[in-house]
């Protein structure tokens, strides 16, 4: 692959918790094409199958629980990382009103193991840590949330990530306050924020591509439950090439760029959960749902939707795809692990940067 994100990568040791998971294990394998030594701490692949078990990378893979401080300070210790980039989470909102003890440990307590583990070992220059779009207190009044906006959150997951948002913030300024760079520290943080993601490789619970993929193979109608909530859809890769562009900053030791980002779609593909489908169904026949609302249903923000003015000024960072290539792309992903058995991710990559280089993106310069 192109030397992209100024060959920032190349040779670093990256510390990426969450590899075994759908965004971590798409991240995982561009950071390898980039010529990092990346080193994963996850609990195992959690579904089956599992991107990551499909894509059998060569690289480290250590089994571990973000919440075991001891075993994570272990790993810093030994790999004396250059960049973390934090995803292990707990990443689901139905799960967590089931288990909100082990959602607010894994999405808060993690963080903050993560960044003690990084005050603890000087090697670190630059850290990631990646929470939601949901970190937001919500009014739902239609206005994008903004990198300014109160972190709050109504469920249990949201919430977690509202107080990840305020542990990072604390740890920044704490100890890897900007204006001490180079004098008191050698590490800038900064968090980052996506909307909803969808791609190839993910077969989680409770998300709707997965769901609707799964119930295409096994020949059922899946049923969905809001079908009229707005979401920020994007594919995969749009928010991992933010990350990657805020973890090349941080290493060339710009301290503009420790703090929150938000990474989104355009405001035209921020749509409704039933335009979604009736895009997928449209590229796979086979795809069969029903809707039907229930008041039954624990809360999920109606309305979410993201600002991306200061990555767009700031970073000179845009979405590279639309959403009718996303689901496009998305689908066919599918399609071809399931009726051919072959793994489109490398052509995903591929066809993403040539156009983000195309479009003269910065990252790509």
């Amino acid at each position: 692959m192109m030397p992209f994100f100024a060959d920032q990568y190349r040779n670093k040791t990256v510390l990426l918790t969450g590899h075994t998971g759908f965004k971590g294990s798409w991240l995982a394998y561009w950071l390898h094409q980039l010529g990092a030594n990346v080193v994963g701490y996850s609990l195992p692949a959690p579904t089956e199958p599992s991107h990551w078990n499909l894509l059998n990378l060569p690289i480290t893979s250590v089994v571990g629980d973000i919440r075991d401080l001891s075993k994570l300070q272990e790993i810093f210790l030994s790999y004396q990382p250059n960049i973390v980039i934090h995803m292990a989470a707990q990443a689901l909102v139905r799960y967590s009103y089931r288990h909100p003890i082990e959602t607010i440990e894994t999405n808060v307590t993690g963080t903050a193991n993560v960044l003690e583990c990084a005050r603890q070992t000087p090697s670190v220059r630059a850290v990631v840590i990646v929470t939601s779009d949901k970190c937001y207190e919500n009014p739902e009044d239609g206005h994008p949330l903004k990198e300014t906006d109160p972190m709050g959150g109504y469920d249990p997951y949201s919430m977690s990530k509202g107080a990840a948002e305020l542990v990072t913030n604390s740890y920044r300024n704490s100890f890897f306050n900007p204006t001490q760079y180079g004098i008191t520290h050698q590490t800038l943080v900064a968090s980052v924020r996506a909307g909803n993601v969808i791609g190839g490789g993910d077969w989680a619970q409770d998300r709707l591509i997965p769901d609707l993929i799964k119930g295409s193979i096994s020949g059922q109608r899946v049923t969905i439950r809001n079908p009229d909530s707005v979401r920020p859809w994007q594919h995969v890769l749009e928010p991992l090439s933010g990350y990657l562009l805020v973890g090349q900053r941080l290493l060339l030791g710009d301290t503009s760029i420790a703090s929150g980002w938000n990474f989104g779609p355009r405001p035209n593909d921020i749509l409704p959960v039933r335009d979604v489908v009736q895009q997928a169904q449209s590229r796979w026949s086979t795809i069969g749902y029903n809707e039907t609302p229930s008041a039954d249903n624990p809360h999920e923000a109606h309305l979410l939707r993201l600002d991306c003015t200061k990555a767009q000024q700031q970073l000179d960072w845009y979405p590279v795809w639309d959403m009718q290539t996303t689901i496009t792309r998305t689908i066919d992903w599918y399609q071809a692990y399931y009726e051919r058995n072959q793994l489109f991710t490398q052509a995903d990559l591929e066809t993403y940067v040539q156009q983000a280089r195309a479009s003269n993106l910065i990252w790509t310069q």
